[in-house]
């Protein structure tokens, strides 16, 4: 009887077994068809409206600036299509206001 109750377990382990991966591979398939319904539909949206897919955009300003920080250049987004000149910045010297200066200026 124990050869048998262990024949019955494993044939009950095998076919859960087949079922989990047979569900795990049409829940896989079923994934990859939705998501290139939604790429075939961007695409088909974007070329009836004429303007690029806001994913695309997205990814080619990021692609723009991270190409603009390899360069070196930390001083913000370009806005022009080059690099801020370095004639921006101003060196003065600070000094402290007092209370009593300010207070008489109208």
């Amino acid at each position: 009887m124990n050869a048998f109750a262990d024949l019955l377990g494993r044939l009950g382990r095998t076919v859960l077994r087949l079922a989990l991966g047979l569900a795990a591979a049409v829940f896989l398939l079923s994934l990859l068809l939705a998501s290139l319904l939604v790429v075939l539909g961007i695409s088909v949206w974007s070329l009836v409206t004429g303007r690029k897919p806001a994913p695309a955009v997205l990814f080619a300003r990021m692609r723009e600036r991270s190409q603009h920080y390899a360069r070196g250049n930390w001083r913000g987004p370009v806005q022009t299509g080059r690099p801020a000149a370095h004639t921006d910045v101003v060196d003065v010297e600070a000094r402290e206001i007092d209370d009593a200066s300010r207070s008489r200026q109208p």
